[in-house]
């Protein structure tokens, strides 16, 4: 049985400091997933299609990438605190901005700073962990995490909709709004800085350039991140194909829905908490490798179940399986692919984001290509996701196997 390698740097962290770095990576499920129940009345009130009204959550995507770009290296130039108040009084500025939009256009652009300003929460998060973790610490701590943001898919829509019951579309940023004000306060009493001066890199554009390329052509980074970036986009797949298949193929109503949407989400937080205690025991390679197989046999038997029609139990049940098994695989390839770079954890952490947002916003739409009446797109989208992804995880062990041969 193979120790896990632990290393922390840090006393251990209060209650109070897990649920800011919870919330703050968050911020992404709660900006797009609240406002979901209000794109009906968004569209009617400013006169508009709904694919003008679905843009503006592409934009808020597209923000959140570029976003982690930005900030990912600012962080590791000035410190983690200081960038990360200042994004998140900006989101909470942008938020508010949002409830004034007097057009779509305006609502677009603006939810476009808001993805941008709310991805320093997201990518800043991260990089403290590194800060103060590695190795099986960090993918402990990792796990502990998606406790609070497994959470967030399942509560942002109910709380958008208890929103709309009190008030408009405008509601929902007043509350997002609300929530950026919150926690910029929450960081500025609440969390101390993580990354001291000696460690900080001077700030440069040609600096920072040149950290990115090097961490693209670490095969060790590269392969985890887009392990962790595809099975991310198989996630995003599901959360944008899943309601079709469900309600218009299978006709099932929403509030059935809502249960195994509900019920996914409990998987994935539960094997979550499980990662985190297994990586005591076990090295979070062998934990990753062993969740890549039950995925990948969970998305073929999907795959299968949907060409042949096998009916509603052979897509919930790989379906459950595939979105538990991300419970152990996006902490693992996550402190995996940040091990190797504590000088640059900020900058990791940035790519790491990149990865996960703009391979997630390339599959989401391909899960409705083939119309309304079929779910084979859906189940080949997710399924080549965790396909590539398995390739990517075994390539990179491999070439962390080798490297340790070198170095003996």
């Amino acid at each position: 049985m193979a120790r896990a390698e632990t290393t922390s740097r840090t006393r251990p962290h209060t209650p109070l400091v897990i649920f800011i770095l919870g919330a703050m990576t968050a911020i992404g499920p709660l900006s797009i997933d609240t406002y979901l129940p209000a794109l009906p009345q968004l569209a009617r009130d400013l006169s508009t299609g709904p694919s003008q009204a679905q843009l503006t959550l592409s934009a808020c995507l597209f923000g959140l990438g570029l976003g982690q770009v930005i900030t990912g290296p600012l962080s590791d130039s000035l410190g983690r605190k200081v960038p990360l108040v200042l994004g998140l009084a900006g989101y909470a500025l942008a938020s508010m901005l949002c409830a004034l939009a007097p057009s779509v256009t305006a609502l677009t652009i603006l939810r476009a700073v808001q993805g941008a300003t709310g991805a320093a929460g997201v990518v800043i998060a991260n990089a403290i962990v590194r800060d103060l973790h590695s190795g099986a610490a960090a993918a402990r701590f990792f796990s502990t995490l998606m406790l609070v943001t497994g959470l967030a898919p399942i509560l942002a829509p109910i709380l958008g909709a208890q929103i709309l019951q009190l008030g408009s579309w405008r509601a929902v940023f007043v509350v997002l709004a609300v929530v950026g004000a919150l926690l910029a306060l929450a960081v500025s009493f609440g969390l101390q800085e993580t990354l001291p001066l000696g460690r900080r890199k001077p700030l440069g554009i040609g600096r920072t350039l040149a950290t990115f390329a090097r961490l693209v052509r670490d095969p060790v980074f590269a392969g985890y991140a887009l392990a962790n970036g595809l099975c991310t986009a198989g996630m995003f797949a599901y959360i944008s194909g899943y309601p079709f298949v469900i309600q218009g193929i299978y006709g099932l109503s929403p509030q059935a829905f809502s249960l195994m949407f509900g019920l996914n989400a409990v998987g994935l937080i539960a094997l979550s908490q499980l990662n985190g205690r297994l990586v005591e025991r076990y090295s979070p390679q062998r934990l990753l490798q062993t969740a890549m197989v039950v995925s990948l046999l969970a998305v073929a038997a999907l795959a299968i179940s949907v060409w042949l029609e096998l009916g509603l139990l052979g897509v919930v049940v790989p379906v459950l399986v595939f979105i538990s098994s991300l419970g152990v695989i996006n902490p693992n390839t996550a402190a995996l692919a940040l091990s190797g770079h504590p000088e640059a954890a900020g900058s990791a952490s940035a790519l790491l984001g990149l990865a996960r947002f703009l391979l997630g916003s390339l599959t989401s739409p391909l899960v409705g290509v083939a119309g309304p009446d079929t779910a084979v797109p859906f189940a080949l989208v997710i399924t080549a996701c965790v396909l590539l992804a398995s390739i990517a995880v075994a390539m990179t062990s491999g070439q962390r196997a080798l490297a340790r041969e070198q170095h003996m």
